[in-house]
């Protein structure tokens, strides 16, 4: 296997702010890929494609939109797409468009959040689709200033919709986390640098400076999640990242990221991404590119 994903170089150049493709098209065609850009994709008419973000892979619906951040393996494939007439807006833009300090004003809030979730690749709602999928296909007849308010516009309104899902796992990526909350952030990068080996609620605790049953109730409200969920799904990521550009066994893998067993791991490998290791691995090296 080899370690290397396409890395595009897209046509946005310094001097633009984004750019925008439309098209029809008969299949998806351009392999797995990264590049540095924010991308904002919609996808109409395109039920049975495959999407691929980071370490998720999805069949999709009729209606499609996703906000990949910069570096973020990403592709659609036609797998069992039957559709000729797949309609495609892609709009790609710079990650230092909006400036750290600018997001960091209050009335930005939700669109700095929605970017840093973005690291792990966002799917919005079907509600959020056809609420925006107009202003999104009309984008490329705005030209000037006018084009980038609007922009601005639509990543506001998709900044503060509901029931936006994020795809990627962590651990997926070298991302900082991001949640609101030093004492989360504090105990995920702690899991993030110690998945290789048993972690406990008591260290995680003390890292939190929280009494146990404290903090695993204050964690599900955070994250929605409990303690050895978050644990389970950082190691998910960083086995997912393995499969993808390592030669190492599923019971290697397995083991390196901190299960106890090879049963185990599989177990909770297939309730997360609905696949074994092994049919996930092989979904990545059928549409390997070689550099």
């Amino acid at each position: 296997m080899i370690s290397n994903v396409m890395r595009e170089i897209t046509p946005l150049t310094p001097s633009d702010c984004f750019t925008i493709f439309s098209r029809v098209k008969q299949k998806f065609d351009f392999p797995l890929h990264y590049h540095e850009e924010y991308e904002l994709n919609l996808i109409l008419n395109a039920k049975g494609a495959k999407r691929v973000v980071g370490g998720h892979i999805e069949m999709i619906d009729d209606l499609e939109l996703a906000l990949i951040g910069p570096n973020l393996y990403h592709a659609w494939f036609t797998h069992q797409c039957q559709n000729t007439e797949i309609v495609e807006v892609t709009i790609q833009f710079h990650k230092d468009l909006f400036d750290e300090k600018f997001l960091k004003r209050n009335q930005l809030n939700f669109l700095r959040t929605m970017f840093d979730r973005s690291q792990r690749g966002i799917l919005f709602s079907p509600e959020t689709v056809l609420a925006l999928k107009d202003r999104l296909l009309s984008l490329d007849k705005r030209t000037g200033f006018d084009s980038v308010l609007e922009l601005l516009s639509i990543l506001h309104d998709l900044s503060i919709s509901r029931n936006m899902r994020t795809l990627s796992d962590l651990g997926f990526t070298s991302e900082k986390f991001y949640y609101n909350s030093r004492r989360i952030e504090k105990v995920f990068e702690y899991m993030n640098l110690n998945y290789n080996r048993q972690v406990t609620l008591a260290e995680v605790s003390r890292i939190a400076n929280m009494p146990e049953a404290s903090f695993s109730r204050f964690i599900k409200k955070r994250t929605g999640k409990t303690f050895i969920d978050s644990l389970n799904e950082i190691r998910l990521g960083h086995a997912s990242r393995m499969l993808i550009e390592t030669t190492d066994t599923v019971a290697e893998i397995a083991y390196k990221c901190g299960f106890n067993n090879i049963s185990n791991f599989n177990r909770i490998f297939k309730r997360k991404k609905l696949c074994i290791p092994k049919e996930f691995r092989e979904t990545y090296t059928s549409n390997w590119v070689f550099i």
